[in-house]
């Protein structure tokens, strides 16, 4: 059942609060509703975000000595000075309460998350975030799971609780809002350029069509 409150809630880049939950290195063996480069490159993208919005951002680790792994080293350079909260045991990261506290130290209200995998790490930290009054975003494309079964039926169970589940070039358009903004065009293209290939190169080609470009003959037909 989808959630009875229609309402489109836009992301306020000033209100909100970026978490990396679980992506570690060990979990994304687990990933099968994605290739592995896509979804490595999905992980990125979902890192990056906090990086162009200037976006107070949390990571996050499940038991990382063991089989779960650690963070991709990528994403803990990008995040060099961001609280990393490494749970010893929790599965659901509200309850390690060095979490919940760094979390509401921020004072956002917004929560844009991402996690492995999609129907424990994601879902269950989005249906605590949902009881406590926040508004979450779950970034699709950054959450993976064993199936696209499993999946699609953690989305479904999050949506009926009012999580709004998207994708990345969603997340980054209702942040940005405004192409003349900034961020805005000259921080986003190259964003998209290295994370959504198919609108980089959009962005090339437009470029090269203008400044070198001849219509052939029978094109503008």
């Amino acid at each position: 059942m989808a959630s009875t409150n229609p309402k489109f809630v836009r992301i306020d880049k000033d209100d909100c609060v970026l978490l990396v939950v679980d992506l570690q290195i060990g979990l994304f063996q687990v990933v099968r509703d994605y290739q592995p480069d896509e979804y490595k490159n999905n992980i990125f993208a979902h890192a990056a975000l906090g990086k162009v919005f200037n976006l107070p951002t949390i990571l996050t680790t499940s038991a990382e000595n063991g089989p779960n792994g650690p963070l991709p080293r990528e994403i803990l350079e990008m995040h060099p000075n961001a609280p990393l909260i490494k749970r010893q045991g929790e599965v659901n990261a509200w309850d390690n309460a060095d979490f919940r506290a760094a979390v509401k130290a921020t004072g956002k209200k917004q929560i844009i998350m991402a996690g492995i995998v999609t129907d424990v790490c994601t879902c269950f930290l989005a249906l605590s975030l949902i009881q406590e009054g926040y508004t979450v975003f779950a970034n699709a494309e950054a959450s993976g799971a064993s199936s696209r079964r499993i999946a699609d039926e953690a989305n479904d169970r999050m949506r009926a609780a009012g999580v709004t589940v998207l994708s990345m070039f969603a997340v980054a358009c209702d942040l940005m809002r405004d192409w003349r903004n900034t961020p805005g065009s000259l921080e986003l293209m190259p964003f998209f350029d290295k994370y959504f290939s198919a609108y980089g190169i959009l962005a090339r080609g437009h470029a090269a069509a203008v400044e070198d470009g001849v219509i052939q003959p029978g094109e503008s037909t």
